[in-house]
């Protein structure tokens, strides 16, 4: 299963592609969608969109695995935040692909063991989970974006496994 993992945000959005066939991970693509601070929140908007379809376009997931807001940030960028996931969540649906949320302790648990790690030891196991990633240059972006996707494609696997043993 391939799957489009994306870290969400109003000036940069990271994404990662993977594919998960049993077990075994493998990194397809990953990157940043950057927006201009100075811009405007809507052309920011339209341009983190545009940017989510290339990349399914070129990629071509199956599933799309979104991070959800956490506590604790300010209003306005909680509330810009809350913008990006919009579009991100629509150019996954105009793609007609279904959409999976995690909670940031639920992604870190799923791929450090702990939902309270720090992103170092995320980044550093995601490294160590996808094969082809060890030497490549990563935004912390585009890494939490991956986190996500891993999550997912354990999460996935763990339910699939479940429905066959019922």
């Amino acid at each position: 299963m391939r799957i489009l993992g994306v870290d969400p945000g109003s000036i940069t959005t990271g994404f990662g592609v993977i594919e998960s066939d049993r077990g075994k991970l493998l990194l397809i693509e990953q990157g940043s969608i950057t927006t201009a601070r100075s811009s405007d929140l809507a052309d920011r908007l339209c341009h983190i969109h545009d940017g989510l379809l290339a990349v399914i376009a070129r990629t071509l997931p199956a599933a799309v695995a979104v991070e959800t807001p956490f506590a604790g940030q300010n209003m306005k960028s909680l509330i810009q935040l809350a913008h990006a996931r919009g579009v991100i969540l629509l150019a996954a649906r105009a793609a007609t692909l279904p959409v999976y949320e995690y909670a940031p302790r639920s992604i870190k648990s799923a791929v450090v063991g702990y939902g309270g790690a720090e992103k170092e030891q995320v980044a550093k196991m995601v490294r160590l989970l996808l094969v082809g990633c060890s030497t490549q240059v990563m935004s912390v972006d585009a890494s939490d974006a991956l986190a996500v996707a891993i999550c997912h494609a354990h999460t996935h696997a763990t339910a699939t496994r479940l429905k066959i043993a019922r």
